[in-house]
């Protein structure tokens, strides 16, 4: 819609911000009124009119088989539109149009925003399957009419009121109409159930919908009030109800067809089972980060045990193996503590990538300098636990024998993204390093040492990627690992 308002028609983008506001509604209209809306816009040398957005109902059969947004028509061509835009009335004259053997009641509604005329809704409604309107029916068509009088008046939709349709009851949902006085006139079958639902044992119509709710829903101080005078329909306003087990959500909208309130409409939802599974979900996230917590904490504690082990050991050999296994179980620890505090099981692996290249850096203090370039971006907890285990292998054996004791040096991390979406995502890391370089007729594929080979098996077994380590130009080591961003199923 942005780009045919802005291409065909004088419209500001205050103006085109209201047919935003108007869009965002007019379902309501649409299913109301049983009709297809197609809202068209003068063209900016005024011969023609532009189709900018199209509904079609829920509660009725279309009057469109094809999409009109996009077309076109000179002015004159459908006299209807002319008279709604040049009269700013609601125009109804005319006999029914045919479309393809379907006989089809064109009516204009204009939309006016500030005294001026925007635009004109064309509502179109298929009269195949006209009968004799129900009580449910004339009162969606008699809400309709009101909804149209407020379009054209300037006065529907609220401003400051977008609503969000895919979470905002619909009419199919429930219906209330209340008079000018808050009094239930009349109440679809749904929003009786919807009622029964919080408890009501008795009919809708002829109630106060305001005290009903209350009482059905009690609370205590400034909310009984606000809850009375949203359910009676004063202002237009959303809330959820609570009460005996159940959980329905209203909609208040307010009825000025002339400028004067007559009433209101009050569109219900049954939300209870929604709720409660959403509950379950919110538990079920709690309990998974709690896990992910004390995994973490259990990680800890055996790192600690094993470094207090180290310090009673008389061999080097034996405290170094025990301080790389304390470097191993610590990487997973910041995985399992990175996602007890997120609500899925993704992480954003740059923190976890810092972390631990300041853990492994220990090893080397203020000699050489380990730093990340690029962006491993969010990952899956399946990759990121690997992962971290194996940049900790990487970065550990760097440190350990690229560098003599006591030489300056830099090692570097980076990363990099390609591939379009997460199915074919790829990661290539690469780790960069300064030091000796590795010795002659050295094959990584077929080194002995633990840690190598604890980085070959869950890069190539669990991450499903490649390993790779050569002789860096003018010297050091370069290791690159290229990896699916995804876990392989």
């Amino acid at each position: 819609m942005n780009d045919l308002v802005r291409q065909h028609t004088a419209l500001s983008e205050t103006d085109l911000e209201w047919l935003h506001l108007l869009v965002s509604e007019w379902q309501l209209l649409s299913d109301l009124s049983f009709a297809d809306l197609v809202l068209w816009v003068p063209t900016l040398d005024g011969t023609r009119y532009v189709s900018v957005a199209q509904m079609r109902p829920n509660t009725g059969p279309t009057s469109y088989q094809d999409d009109m947004v996009g077309h076109l028509v000179p002015r004159g061509r459908r006299p209807l539109l002319d008279a709604a835009l040049d009269e700013g009335r609601i125009v109804r004259e005319g006999d029914p149009e045919w479309r393809e053997e379907v006989p089809v009641r064109v009516e204009s509604i204009p939309v006016r925003r500030e005294g001026r005329v925007l635009g004109v809704i064309a509502r179109n409604t298929n009269l195949l399957t006209v009968r004799t309107p129900s009580r449910l029916e004339l009162t969606y068509l008699q809400s309709a009419s009101d909804l149209a009088q407020m379009i054209a008046a300037g006065s529907f939709p609220f401003p400051g009121q977008q609503v969000d349709m895919d979470a905002s009851p619909r009419v199919g949902d429930g219906l209330i109409r209340l008079d000018a006085d808050g009094v239930v006139t009349y109440a679809s079958p749904n929003a009786l159930s919807a009622y029964h639902r919080l408890g009501l044992a008795s009919d809708l119509v002829g109630q106060h919908l305001g005290d009903t709710t209350t009482e059905l829903a009690p609370s205590r101080g400034p909310v009984d009030e606000a809850l009375v005078k949203l359910a009676s329909g004063w202002a237009p306003r959303e809330t959820e109800v609570e009460g005996n087990g159940g959980v329905i959500q209203l909609r208040a909208i307010p009825l000025k067809p002339k400028g004067t309130r007559i009433g209101s409409l009050v569109l219900c939802r049954d939300v209870t089972e929604l709720r409660r599974r959403e509950r379950e979900l919110i538990t079920k996230d709690a309990t998974i980060r709690e896990i992910h917590h004390r995994v973490k904490n259990n990680l800890q504690t055996v790192a600690a045990l094993l470094r207090l082990q180290s310090r009673r050991m008389d061999s080097p050999q034996g405290r170094e193996a025990l301080n790389e296994a304390v470097r191993r179980v610590g990487s997973i620890a910041i995985v399992h503590e990175t996602l007890s505090q997120n609500l899925d099981e993704r992480v954003e692996f740059d923190e976890i990538a810092d972390r631990v290249i300041a853990m492994v850096s220990e090893i080397s203090p203020g000699k050489v300098v380990c730093r990340r370039t690029g962006r491993f971006g969010i990952l899956d907890a399946e990759v990121a636990t690997p992962l971290s285990m194996v940049l900790t292998e990487i970065l550990q054996n760097a440190l350990e024998h690229a560098f003599t004791q006591g030489e300056r040096g830099t090692v570097e991390v980076s990363a990099a993204r390609s591939g379009t979406g997460r199915a074919d995502g790829r990661l290539l890391i690469t780790v960069l390093d300064d030091g000796s370089g590795l010795p002659e007729g050295f094959d990584p594929q077929r080194a002995g040492n633990l840690g190598l080979q604890i980085v070959r098996t869950l890069v190539e077994g669990e991450l499903g990627g490649t390993f790779d380590m050569v002789r860096a130009e003018p010297r050091g080591t370069k290791v690159v690992l290229d990896i699916p961003s995804s876990p392989q199923k």
